[in-house]
């Protein structure tokens, strides 16, 4: 039998064990004979409960397909946030805004993006994958269509929101997908391809939302989005089957073991009342007989009827998404990890936004031009999460065979560390290579080693996540996404200000010093973070009893 890692797994007292096997498996739950007693504690692997059409088994051609599926769906993000970009000056100007007033429809974007993903997350873990994927698409088309026939820019800010909050589910309910079908030995590798999709975002944005505006009009770039949308529209309601099982949802494994409990305290209901009934007969028939209902109820073992386990069905109150999101919060872990998550994008939304006003300044370059520089940003970045969650799984393997084939999920950082010697001499190398107005050459090459670097490293810390918080991985992404939202919502606000007052030289040396805390944060979860995850889990498993 294959050892399970504890972070991994659920340790079930005997009086447990039966609620347990429930949990685990769809199967009736076999009454033990006496000459099968049960062991003292039993682990039970959650990633691999035995459900039907088990995703983690179907073909890598059906596998390939979900991957190519949520990765466009995952470039809607990443375009949506850039293309309005070139077409600011355009929008300002035929729908009398001010540059404030625009500001705050990129900055509104980002945190609407980052703070729904939870919603969807808990809408997810009942109703499914395919159902979120297909409604939050078609809220993404709907706003996008209103957009570009707005005739003022309320509407604009207003369905700008729309399209973030129907933008955002892939970004949680992709890397939960990617957990359904792959492995954890599998994930960085996929979660690198996955997460290179979005990248394109800051590149193509410009040089697409840049052609557009020149050649049509700024309306133009919202009917693109309506067009991307409708394909991905279709892509998941004609070739996408749903991944999610709730058996290997910690929240259907909750509402399970609390009915399941319910049907034992019937059960001893009923067994008290026959015995009340004929007590006086078993006191003078069966006096001192050892065969009566016993009471301890908790010690006997339950049968659940197929049908019960089957007929199981969540709702919103069981998956509520908010006590889920205090308890990820609440282990340290994951608290170490979010910070530098939040960081890293805030970096890379403030750095695509800077360097397009640095480039238009002092440059005088257009928003093509503009955008063919950012795509150098884009190729790193690229390069950085396909190469980096390829090293991130390759070091997984290797740290859990000299372990004697035992892995945790804090192994995987260790990948983090080769990237962590360029991303700061890169981001201070951009910093001054701007500040001095040298050849733009100089800036593609610190772009692209800025890009590579920082995606190298969160394309790890975003399979960490997942890994850490096994049964919860879209309710810990969404949380991840929220505060990403919240780094990159602040990124936006304070990026011009800061670049006044500061110039490019200043404000990317103090990014370069913030990065440095980030890696610092990272390499702390590298070596404590077992530690807390595993005091955390078992500070929750005596709380739920």
């Amino acid at each position: 039998m294959t050892k399970v890692p504890d972070s991994q797994t659920t340790t079930l007292t005997p009086a447990d064990v039966s609620t347990s096997l429930s949990e685990t498996d769809v199967h009736p739950i076999q009454t033990p004979s006496k000459s099968q007693p049960l062991e003292p504690q039993i682990k039970l692997d959650i990633e691999h409960a035995l459900v039907e059409d088990d995703p983690r088994t179907w073909s890598n051609a059906r596998k390939n397909v979900v991957l190519v599926i949520i990765s466009g769906a995952s470039m809607i993000a990443g375009l949506s946030t850039n293309i309005q970009n070139p077409a600011n000056a355009q929008i300002e100007q035929q729908l009398h805004a001010t540059p404030s007033q625009i500001s705050l429809s990129l900055s509104l974007f980002m945190l609407v993006q980052g703070n729904f993903p939870v919603i969807w997350s808990a809408v997810s873990e009942f109703k499914g994958r395919k159902l979120v994927y297909l409604f939050s698409v078609t809220l993404f088309i709907l706003g996008s269509v209103i957009v570009a026939v707005s005739r003022n820019i309320g509407l604009v800010i207003g369905m700008r929101m729309i399209q973030a909050a129907g933008s955002s589910a892939v970004f949680t309910i992709g890397a939960a997908t990617l957990a359904d079908i792959y492995e954890p030995r599998q994930r960085g590798t996929m979660m690198g391809v996955y997460y290179s999709a979005p990248l394109l975002g800051p590149s193509l944005g410009p040089i697409i939302g840049g052609a557009l505006t020149q050649g049509l009009s700024w309306r133009a770039v919202f009917w693109f989005l309506v067009i991307w949308g409708g394909v991905i529209f279709a892509a998941f309601f004609f070739l996408f089957h749903d991944t999610f099982r709730k058996e290997r949802s910690l929240a259907y494994q909750s509402v399970l073991k609390r009915q399941t409990l319910e049907h034992k305290l019937r059960q001893a209901r009923d067994a008290a009342q026959i015995e009340d009934t004929h007590v006086s007969e078993k006191k003078t028939s069966e006096e001192g007989d050892e065969s009566a209902a016993p009471k301890d109820v908790e010690a006997q073992p339950v049968v659940v009827p197929v049908a019960n386990i089957k007929e199981i069905k969540l709702s919103l109150a069981d998956v509520n998404p908010f006590p889920p999101y205090l308890r990820i919060w609440s282990r340290r872990n994951n608290v170490a990890i979010f910070i530098p998550s939040g960081l890293l994008l805030a970096f890379s939304f403030s750095i695509t936004y800077t360097c397009a006003r640095t480039l238009a300044f002092y440059y005088d370059y257009g928003a093509l031009r503009t955008g063919l520089v950012l795509l150098a940003y884009g190729i790193g970045s690229i390069l950085g999460s396909i190469l980096g969650g390829r090293r991130s799984d390759r070091t997984l393997a290797r740290l859990k065979t000299a372990n004697g084939g035992v892995s945790f999920p804090e192994m995987r950082l260790e990948s983090t560390k080769i990237a962590m010697w360029f991303l700061p001499p890169s981001i201070v190398g951009y910093a001054w290579v701007c500040q001095e107005h040298v050849n733009v050459a100089a800036i593609c090459v610190m772009l692209f080693l800025a890009g590579f670097s920082s995606i190298w490293i969160y394309t790890s810390t975003l399979a960490y996540i997942v890994d850490a918080n096994t049964g919860r991985s879209s309710s810990a992404v969404a949380t991840n996404s929220s505060f990403r939202g919240a780094s990159a919502f602040v990124a936006a606000e304070i990026a011009v200000p800061l670049q006044d007052a500061l110039g490019d030289g200043g404000l990317y040396t103090l990014w370069a010093g913030l990065m440095l805390i980030a890696q610092l944060l990272i390499l702390l979860v590298l070596y404590r973070g077992k530690h807390w995850r595993e005091a955390s889990i078992e500070r929750e498993r005596q709380r739920s009893g």
